[in-house]
């Protein structure tokens, strides 16, 4: 198996997490991880920075983030096949679907053909 493993960089500075892996044994999938939306000053080694703007701006950037990553890596939105995301509450009704946090319109302007199968996890 053949992994590439490529650097997440936040304007020049690189970032302890990478990017994301590209398994070319695999027919090419795209492995993401740690996309977030922060600042462009953030530094977690100095706890410096923090997310941008409210619950829809966090959205946008790092659905933005994801599309930017898979077509650097050479694929697409259109071959995602799970999201997994991390909503923090308030949950008025108990479930993560129910907090003003959780952004489906804002899904719905970057999926709106072919969502992916998402996991939602308090």
């Amino acid at each position: 198996m053949n992994l590439t493993t490529h650097k997440k960089f936040k304007g020049d500075r690189l970032m302890p997490w990478g990017k994301g892996t590209v398994v070319t044994d695999a027919k090419g999938y795209v492995f993401l991880c740690g996309n977030t939306a922060t600042v462009d000053d953030y530094d977690p080694s100095k706890h410096q920075g923090g997310a941008i703007g409210d619950p829809a701006a966090q959205w946008r950037a790092i659905l933005a983030n994801i599309k930017s990553d898979l077509e650097e890596l050479g694929s697409s939105l259109d071959h995602l096949v799970k999201v997994t995301f991390y909503v923090k509450g308030p949950f008025p009704t108990g479930g993560v679907l129910s907090s003003p946090n959780f952004r489906m319109d804002v899904m719905d302007e970057f999926f709106a053909e072919h969502c992916p199968k998402h996991c939602s996890y308090n």
